[in-house]
């Protein structure tokens, strides 16, 4: 007489226990698809910049660029929503700001900075062309306003 058994089906635990589990990464360290959407739009600052780096070199060397996910900052009119000459803004919404060189609060020497803000941007723009003209505009305001000129200066328009 023999007994029919049933067998369970496997679970995750009992796959990974059991040594059949995934071994290793699914994609290898190079593959453009395994990097992480933060590191994605780090790229695409590097390539919007690095055009306006080329041109604007000698006059750009005391001024860094940083990415901040989400903005940390708040209008000076909370009820007209103005905000001051070292933002670039849609609307309500930040997408970068200017930060002068001055000191910290420890003493220390600081460089100015420009900081992008990624989720603002990333929503704003459809696909990573749009998200390129866009921070390549917002870099290009952005450097005018530290340069203290214009941006059809820094960035001339094609004719």
């Amino acid at each position: 007489m023999t007994r029919s058994r049933k067998r369970r089906s496997p679970t995750a635990r009992s796959v990974i226990r059991r040594g059949r589990g995934v071994r290793g990464p699914m994609l290898p360290p190079t593959v453009p698809a395994r990097r992480t959407r933060g590191q994605q739009f780090d790229r695409l600052v590097l390539e919007a910049f690095a055009p306006l780096e080329g041109r604007w070199r000698d006059q750009l060397t005391g001024l860094d660029i940083a990415v901040d996910d989400v903005p940390k900052i708040r209008p000076l009119h909370p009820d007209s929503v103005t905000w001051p000459d070292e933002v670039v803004a849609d609307g309500p919404v930040p997408l970068s700001r200017l930060i002068p060189a001055g000191v910290d609060r420890y003493g220390m020497p600081t460089r100015a900075r420009i900081v992008l803000f990624r989720k603002p941007l990333e929503l704003r723009a459809g696909d990573p062309d749009d998200l390129v003209d866009l921070l390549r505009e917002v870099l290009v305001q952005q450097i005018a306003t530290y340069l203290g000129v214009e941006p059809d200066v820094i960035d001339p328009e094609p004719e």
